[in-house]
């Protein structure tokens, strides 16, 4: 690299747009997208380990729901424990490459597949138990029921610390070997849950439910993969579930804090770029400065999708040093 390019940017910066809080209203951020191992980033197994696998050639979570095997879990502690007062994002992307209920003797009927958070202790106790209803307080998690006579079913389900249930049922199916990305929100201002769920990049399906008025809270502190055991189930209506697909991009995000955006900067044919992970519905501005009182916008990028930006500097300035910067705000 000749002298005045390599004077040209001394520094690449990250920004985080949020008013920064303390304690127990501090900003909650999980980005993985697998591109590198799990469990060397705080990731971990719980139960049956061998029902969650890192592909690295794909950087994707390879996952089998299994109803017969205890419960299970691929999972990653949060720095704080959220509930309803707090505005909650959760996003991810699956693929199913094949799916079966009844799978287990005597347990013909549905069960759930699920993505989502839950209390790390509840969910690690011995009597914590799917099935029965009333047996696994403290969830915020995205469920599917596969068709068993009553319709395929989309569910985003919240449980309340005394076994309270806030669900809705959305009546579409998950077709194996499409892409689907899912978006589910509590707005703790309105009190109410949404999900919106889209097929290879289209819009698929849209629910959501308000907080019944005796609902009281629940407390999740870990984003979790869950593979259920279909045990403690009443015997007329149980159900079990053997399916094997992806997990990627698993994201959580509180308030208006952004993702880590894995900000990497290079020279290609003369020109700066930087790359950095972007969010469905947040804008991002790219912007340059020599002193670090004037900032200059470069472009402004809004992510409709999951997925990494490009923003190219064309031919900038030899002298001075310049920085550059990418802040984020949700829309």
């Amino acid at each position: 690299m000749n002298r005045a390019l390599k004077s040209v940017v001394t520094l690449a910066v990250g920004v985080f747009v949020s008013s920064i809080a303390l304690g127990a209203n501090a900003p909650v951020s999980v980005f993985e997208d697998f591109r590198f191992d799990p469990l060397a980033r705080g990731w971990s197994n719980y139960g049956e380990t061998n029902l969650f696998a890192w592909n690295a050639t794909n950087q994707n979570l390879e996952v089998t729901w299994d109803s017969s095997r205890p419960n299970s879990y691929f999972y990653k502690r949060l720095t704080r424990a959220l509930s309803r007062s707090d505005d909650i994002s959760l996003y991810f992307d699956f693929r199913l490459q094949d799916i079966a209920i009844g799978t287990t003797t005597n347990k013909p009927y549905t069960f759930q597949m699920a993505i989502g958070l839950l209390n790390f202790q509840d969910a690690t106790n011995g009597g914590f138990l799917r099935g029965t209803g009333v047996d696994s307080p403290n969830l915020f998690e995205f469920d599917y029921f596969p068709d068993s006579g009553f319709g395929a079913s989309i569910s985003p389900t919240i449980i309340s610390s005394n076994h309270q249930f806030a669900t809705t049922f959305v009546l579409r199916e998950i077709t194996t070997n499409d892409l689907f990305r899912v978006i589910m929100r509590l707005n703790q201002e309105d009190d109410n849950v949404s999900v919106s769920v889209y097929r290879n990049d289209e819009t698929y399906a849209e629910g959501g439910f308000a907080f019944a008025m005796d609902f009281t809270s629940f407390t999740v502190d870990t984003i979790a993969v869950m593979s259920y055991s279909d045990e403690g189930q009443f015997p007329d209506f149980a159900g079990s579930i053997l399916a094997h697909g992806t997990v990627d991009n698993l994201i959580v995000t509180t308030g208006d804090i952004a993702i880590e955006m894995g900000l990497a900067g290079r020279f290609e044919n003369g020109n700066w770029r930087m790359d950095f992970d972007t969010l469905p519905g947040w804008a991002y501005f790219v912007e340059s400065t020599v002193d670090f009182a004037d900032w200059m916008g470069l472009q402004d990028y809004t992510s409709m999708n999951y997925g990494r930006a490009t923003v190219i500097h064309t031919n900038p300035p030899p002298a001075p040093p310049r920085f550059y910067r990418v802040r984020g705000t949700r829309l």
